[in-house]
């Protein structure tokens, strides 16, 4: 890479409008070419953040992302960089900065805050789901079979802030399904026949991150695996 500031980072797809997934953005605000792919909703809510201003519309171009319709993901200079991604709505919230304070938010809701991504490339592609509020049937239906899972595993359990004394919200308040119990990632995807499935979005408070905890044990024994910093995947 060739002058004094450069990234090899040609274009972002988002899958939501919380500060998790778009604080990143203000990293690759120095003048560089990027195109940055999101659906209606979450580039509404970032047209409505003045500081999101600083991604110079003049190197930074903005792709809606269709649902539930196969696209090709474009490079900066508008050509397909190969990769091609179906966004679909999974059960999930509006951003905790864009709720209406005087309202309760509406949990679950398929409105297209929260995505889901199939990305592909020739004959292979994957999912990725960094937030999901629940399983429905159309998307238990997506994932059945699929070569390899990218999941929410945020939080063990849904009380887990609370109880650490950590924060007054649960899981599910937040738009996250609990890895664990009956009605947890694991119970919920174990009949689909996933060919791998790997744990990502895991928040600090979240036992199974440490290698010797028993609930990282456990989740193994399901035949998950737990992302990691620098965590290379080959399809």
């Amino acid at each position: 890479m060739g002058g004094g500031r450069a990234s090899p980072v040609a274009g972002v797809a988002l899958t939501g409008a919380d500060v998790d997934f778009v604080a990143g953005l203000l990293d690759l605000r120095e003048s560089q070419p990027l195109a940055l792919h999101a659906t209606a909703r979450v580039l509404a809510q970032l047209a409505a953040s003045p500081i999101f201003n600083v991604l110079d519309p003049r190197f930074v171009t903005r792709h809606e992302l269709p649902l539930d319709r196969e696209v090709s993901l474009l490079c900066p200079d508008g050509c397909p960089s190969g990769l091609v991604v179906e966004a679909f709505a999974v059960p999930g919230k509006v951003a905790l900065y864009a709720e209406d304070g005087a309202a309760a938010p509406e949990l679950g809701t398929l409105a297209g805050d929260a995505v889901g991504l199939r990305v592909g490339a020739g004959d292979r592609s994957f999912f990725y789901i960094p937030a999901c509020a629940g399983m429905t049937a159309s998307l238990a239906g997506r994932l059945r079979g699929a070569d390899l899972v990218l999941f929410d595993g945020t939080l063990w359990h849904d009380e887990e802030m609370i109880a650490l004394g950590l924060g007054t919200k649960t899981g599910a308040r937040m738009g996250h399904l609990s890895v664990s119990g009956p009605g947890g990632t694991i119970a919920l995807l174990a009949p689909l026949g996933i060919g791998r499935k790997i744990f990502v979005h895991i928040n600090n408070t979240n036992p199974m991150i440490l290698n010797d905890s028993p609930e990282r044990a456990a989740a193994v024994r399901a035949g998950w695996e737990v992302a990691e910093d620098g965590m290379e995947i080959t399809l």
